[in-house]
């Protein structure tokens, strides 16, 4: 039977305010029931042994270290049905369309800025704002080419966007790795649902790159700029690479002449037409930004600049990933597309304005304070957790620099139950939809579910010891048939094979 302490809380993705399962979880609490826990739990520590096996790792940061763990991933799906997954893709396309134009906008005529909507100082403070690309034009005017949107539920069970991520969103190989890993330790858990499949968005993903391509090319040459074999992200670039069909490459493996790009093979030097690029904007390019950068591609901002490259995603898409510009998103969608947000932000004070500052301080143990263009979880300060002397500190830093924070209200996330040491708890968790934009967005069925798997733990991020779960969007029967009829679903005779 479930935990029913504290549910008023927070919404449980489970189990009902009756302490049965909601409608979608039915059968998966049954199939669950006739394994038992014992065999579950076998099953959740071969999980585990795989994801080592196969080298899904992340680098957990600790004080002093950063040490390789295996991710967590934890047995239980997730589940979402397809009339609410409807809702949330539209709400997450809509907001992609908003932070392109926004992006367009403020790199191009800036019209928001003359229209008083957001100032010039808002936008220019933002450290992820790149000068260096204003006027520039890039490949087909698509600067969001892939996004990660990271969405909660608050108490009300209501899905609300807690942060954009524009530049180099990471994670989209562990939503296979998971697919893959369920279907292989626990099959019995698909066999009452029709789940959508997640195959076609690696398809979509390869189109949108091609369509990025400056030059018009009926195979345009697409490859994926890594740091190294070191980085913490590369089984996600080495994944994707082999799945996308493109050339792994480091900057060494790439040269510019005249201001067009080459990759170095053994035939000679070869044309490159589109770079998904997963280095940071300021290592990309030793000539134009960081200089001591032995990871990028000296010449690739002139090749750019001169268009005969195109980039996922391109410089400068950090701005619309700024804490502080994410408070007017919702400004955005109204703004540029003329509607309502289907998604809501949580409410969000600008430390930088006096009024909101005094607010918080006032109510700094209610409050989740973050710096404005961290990522990853880092610097993430929780007033209900922070000794008097932190809050004390904190407000000083804040004082120091008011541009550089935010304060949300604390969300308590919606919990899902998660295979712990000594049983079954509900956890935090968030979800990582992610977006891909060519000719029109498209969104991957279902996403990143993050969970907190640390007693205690408010955090889903992996860098800070967060697990993984498989994400299902499933379909009614008449959305099955439909979708069936249109080549779209996973059928289990082939996926369990």
């Amino acid at each position: 039977m479930r935990r029913v302490e504290g549910r008023n809380r927070y919404f449980d993705e489970m189990w009902s305010e009756t302490g049965e399962p909601r409608s979608s979880y039915r059968q998966l609490r049954g199939a669950m029931d006739e394994l038992g826990d014992g065999v579950l739990e076998a099953r959740h520590r071969l999980a585990q042994q795989l994801f080592l096996r196969q080298g899904i790792t992340y680098l957990l940061y600790e004080t002093e270290t950063s040490v390789e763990r295996t991710l967590p991933f934890d047995l239980i799906p997730r589940i979402i049905d397809g009339a609410e997954w409807t809702t949330l893709e539209r709400g997450l396309i809509q907001r992609v369309y908003a932070l392109n134009e926004f992006l367009k906008d403020i790199y191009g005529d800036q019209k928001i800025i003359a229209d008083r909507i957001i100032s010039r100082e808002d936008v220019y403070s933002a450290p992820g704002y790149c000068l260096a690309m204003q006027g520039i034009q890039v490949p087909q005017r698509v600067h969001t080419v892939l996004s990660g949107v990271d969405v909660i539920r608050d108490q009300t069970g209501g899905y609300r966007v807690l942060e954009d991520n524009l530049r180099v969103p990471s994670g989209i190989s562990y939503v296979f790795k998971n697919r893959t890993m369920m279907k292989r330790v626990f099959p019995e858990g698909f066999q009452s649902y029709h789940v959508t499949p997640l195959e076609p968005f690696l398809q979509r993903m390869a189109e949108a790159f091609a369509f990025c391509s400056p030059r018009k090319s009926a195979h345009p040459t697409v490859v994926l700029l890594t740091p190294g074999m070191y980085n913490s992200a590369y089984y996600d670039h080495s994944f994707l690479a082999q799945s996308l069909g493109i050339e792994l490459v480091e900057g060494r493996d790439l040269t510019v002449v005249d201001r067009v790009v080459y990759m170095r093979t053994t035939e000679g030097l070869r044309r490159v037409d589109v770079i998904y690029r997963r280095i940071d904007d300021d290592w990309l390019d030793p000539l134009a930004f960081e200089k001591d950068s032995l990871i990028g591609v000296p010449g690739l901002f002139d090749a750019y600049r001169a268009g005969n490259v195109g980039l996922v995603n391109p410089w400068g898409n950090g701005v619309a990933d700024d804490k502080w510009i994410y408070a007017f998103v919702p400004d955005f969608i109204r703004y540029y597309l003329g509607e309502e947000p289907i998604l809501d932000n949580v409410e969000t004070y600008l430390l930088g304005r006096k009024a909101d500052r005094e607010y918080v301080f006032s109510h700094l143990e209610q409050m989740v304070v973050k710096p404005t263009h961290a990522s990853g979880g880092y610097g993430i300060v929780f007033g209900v957790q922070a000794t008097k002397s932190e809050r004390t500190l904190l407000q000083e830093r804040i004082m120091a620099d008011p541009r550089g924070f935010i304060a949300q209200p604390l969300i308590h996330l919606s919990r899902h139950p998660a295979l712990c040491e000594g049983g079954t708890r509900p956890c935090p968790i968030d979800l990582r939809p992610f977006v891909v934009f060519g000719e029109e967005p498209r969104v991957l069925s279902g996403g990143l579910t993050r969970v907190a798997l640390g007693k205690d733990s408010l955090v889903v991020n992996s860098s800070q010891g967060g697990g993984v779960k498989d994400t299902w969007i499933v379909q009614e029967w008449g959305d099955y048939e439909r979708a069936e009829s249109a080549g779209g679903i996973d059928l289990l005779d082939g996926a369990l094979s």
